[in-house]
């Protein structure tokens, strides 16, 4: 399903970014941004080295509180939250590194994600009472599941260490699904993969999409932005300078020139 025959009318508001500037002493890394990310929409903020595309992660995730401005997810103003407390409201975040634990087997990582999320105390846990059991095994069913999902059963009991790169951002997007996102920030997900496990990743986020999980991406690579997103939004020096569908993006002077040499107008 292609991004434009997705997007038949416009989606309700979940993520609000609201004339948000932050300041780094004298630097300006941000000045006046304001876009939205609806429910079930993939949106993609582009821009050269520096424009201020993971700044602008990091304050929806927490990590930064803005100098000015508002971040709100689904109408809960997100300033002062701390980062696991905008995880907990299901806004869960990839990193530009992986982050798979390399001695353990792809299903030990994922399994090891859905504990993170268990209640179970350690009493009950020592005792083996049978509503642990009953967990555990909804556990490894539930990280089987994910682990097909994300097209690894194949590799389940391989070293998550002994994976390709591409693969193991796979392992990457499993553990994000165990947190049950209810909307994903991707960093630079495809970074560093070759074509084959480009498409493969590309045609994983429109499954997410299309379980009605909004994305938010950070990207280089434009033929993939172009062809995976709803809508594009262009950062330069911390300053948004276009935003609309990818045929607006790419024929927009504006983002020509300030990619002049990157191909935007023919990715």
């Amino acid at each position: 399903m292609s991004a434009v025959a997705h997007k038949l009318e416009p989606a309700a508001t979940a993520l609000s970014v609201d004339r948000v500037a932050m300041h780094f002493g004298g630097l300006v890394a941000i000045s006046d941004m304001t876009f939205s990310v609806g429910e079930g929409e993939i949106v993609s903020l582009i821009g050269p080295n520096g424009a201020g595309k993971t700044t602008a992660f990091n304050i929806v995730t927490g990590f930064l509180t803005p100098t000015q401005g508002e971040v709100s997810y689904r109408g809960l103003n997100l300033r002062g939250m701390k980062p696991q407390a905008i995880a907990d409201l299901g806004l869960i975040r990839t990193f530009q590194r992986t982050s798979v634990f390399p001695n353990d087997t792809v299903f030990d990582n994922v399994m090891i994600g859905l504990h993170r999320r268990g209640r179970v105390g350690v009493l009950p846990s020592v005792l083996g009472l049978p509503r642990v059991r009953r967990l555990e095994a909804a556990l490894k069913d539930k990280a089987a599941e994910l682990i097909d999902y994300v097209g690894l059963g194949r590799r389940a009991h391989d070293l998550a260490g002994s994976l390709s790169y591409g693969e193991q951002r796979l392992v990457g997007v499993a553990l994000a699904l165990a947190a049950e996102p209810s909307m994903l920030l991707l960093d630079e997900p495809v970074s560093g993969m070759n074509a084959s496990e480009t498409h493969t990743f590309v045609e994983l986020i429109r499954k997410v999409r299309d379980r009605g999980i909004a994305i938010l991406l950070v990207e280089h690579d434009m033929p993939m932005v172009m062809s995976v997103s709803d809508r594009i939004v262009v950062l330069n020096y911390g300053r948004i300078i276009a935003e609309g569908p990818p045929d607006v993006i790419r024929n927009d002077p504006a983002v020509i020139e300030a990619y002049l040499g990157q191909g935007v107008k023919h990715a």
